[in-house]
């Protein structure tokens, strides 16, 4: 798996995604302080525990830099950034039962947003599991020589 490049000038406007959510009862919001339990066990019991450890980092930040996809009022997709690294994008996971539905498009260009809006020029897909999604959705490219990038020395039990 290698790093990802993505210019966050050149997002693809995420307006219709999202509302195409709406329209199906999903909404993508930034996550709260009181929703931290909640999201990090989801996290933890559909992803993994490094995931999990992610995304509470996430949680630490002021704002919140976890986004999650909500439905009913369940979570079924999250997305972080500045977690593993700074100008870092990701984890992002999405339920099983919500993939192919747009969710995971909708949390890569919302959380990118924000990114934006908090004044980074690019951000990273660490360690990027599926490049083609990242490719095609936010036209990343991929970094040579990247693997396994900041992850390198990552203790492992």
């Amino acid at each position: 798996m290698s790093d990802l490049l993505v210019k966050l000038y050149k997002l693809p406007d995420a307006r219709e995604t999202l509302d195409e959510l709406r329209a199906e009862g999903i909404e993508i919001k930034r996550a709260i302080a009181p929703e931290k339990h909640l999201v990090l066990n989801w996290v933890g019991e559909n992803f993994s525990a490094g995931w999990e450890s992610e995304c509470g980092v996430a949680f630490a930040r002021l704002p919140c830099s976890c986004f999650v996809a909500v439905k009913d009022t369940k979570v079924v997709g999250f997305a972080c950034y500045d977690a593993a690294a700074l100008g870092f994008f990701g984890p992002i996971g999405v339920d099983e039962s919500a993939r192919k539905s747009g969710v995971g498009k909708g949390l890569l260009i919302r959380t990118l947003e924000a990114m934006r809006e908090a004044g980074y020029g690019y951000a990273i897909v660490g360690w990027a599991g599926p490049i083609d999604f990242f490719k095609k959705t936010v036209d990343a490219a991929v970094i040579p020589d990247s693997e396994p990038g900041v992850y390198r020395n990552i203790i492992k039990g």
